[in-house]
């Protein structure tokens, strides 16, 4: 297992090394210099010069590329933000948790509500249950996000009065947002879960442990369940994975102070080290997510435990 797990993270070098190469080529051709979004465009253009000479903007791609490289590699510096001249590691820890605090409660919530409803839609085919779940799935999966979040905001915020809107002061503060997340999320959730569990309950084993006198309740909840379950894990932690980096909508509807609103504000300050940093973070988290899962999956299936120790 522990081969396993070092391939793993040797693979992910060169995964990151191709994220930082793409994120700073892009922001690198974008139109506009760090020095002209702090100083303004009416600013004298000497000025600009002096300040795009003293960030290193004017260096040579190459050279500002390998140079940050090396920061990170060596010492572990995700650089200083050209705007607020704060180290961006900094900047990233202390606005994460709101991240990842929306990012555990709507994976948690996803999971719990999709499983559910996708394994009773599954079992209860073509009835009802299974005819409503399924176009709900359908429908929620089909709504943008900022919609959803204004939608609600309009009904328990503005009109019933029930819930805040912005911000994370309280536990009522996190309903909203948790559940735009978590509504989207359950919805693909959902359908997985139920094609997976038809898939399953389908096979000759199934039919097999039927036919010795086994109980509808042991044959899903034993035998059915493990296999099923499989490729929703994977969606669990891309959904996850995502979320963490992917939430930047909802945090700027409920006006979160998250990572992702960080991230847009840097982007449209050309703020390039703010950009690569917390790309870089994101991806190495994500990352982990997805090797965690792996490593989920030995407890799942003993036939990939065996393949791992091999």
């Amino acid at each position: 297992m522990y081969k396993y797990v070092i391939k793993r993270l040797l693979i992910t070098i060169p995964v990151l090394l191709g994220v930082i190469f793409i994120v700073f080529t892009i922001i690198n051709f974008t139109p506009g210099d760090p020095a002209s979004m702090i100083l303004g465009e009416s600013a004298p253009q000497e000025d600009i010069d002096r300040l795009n000479h003293e960030l290193g903007y004017d260096r040579p791609f190459f050279v500002r590329f390998f140079d940050y490289v090396k920061g990170v590699v060596l010492e572990g510096d995700l650089g200083t933000s050209y705007r607020t001249n704060q180290p961006v590691l900094d900047e990233i820890l202390s606005r994460f948790p709101y991240t990842v605090q929306l990012a555990v409660l709507s994976i948690v919530f996803s999971s719990l509500i999709g499983i559910s409803v996708g394994i009773l839609s599954a079992v209860k085919q073509y009835t009802l249950v299974d005819t409503a779940s399924t176009v709900l799935a359908m429908v929620f999966s089909a709504v943008p996000g900022f919609w959803l979040a204004l939608m609600l905001i309009l009904i328990f915020s503005l009109t019933l009065g029930w819930l805040p809107s912005y911000d994370l002061d309280t536990a009522k503060s996190y309903i909203l947002p948790t559940v735009t997340l978590a509504l989207s999320g359950a919805a693909g959730i959902v359908r997985l879960t139920r094609s997976t569990m038809l898939e399953t309950i389908r096979q000759d084993y199934i039919r097999t442990a039927r036919a010795k006198g086994a109980s509808e309740r042991r044959i899903i909840w034993k035998h059915a369940m493990k296999n099923a379950m499989m490729p929703v894990v994977t969606s669990l932690g891309m959904t996850f994975g995502f979320q963490l980096g992917g939430t930047i909508i909802v945090e700027t509807v409920f006006a979160v102070p998250g990572l992702g609103t960080h991230v847009i504000n840097a982007i449209r300050n050309k703020d390039i080290p703010v950009v690569l940093g917390s790309t870089l973070f994101l991806s190495t988290l994500f990352c982990i997510v997805m090797l965690l899962v792996d490593l989920l999956y030995a407890f799942l299936d003993p036939r990939i435990k065996a393949k791992y120790s091999k």
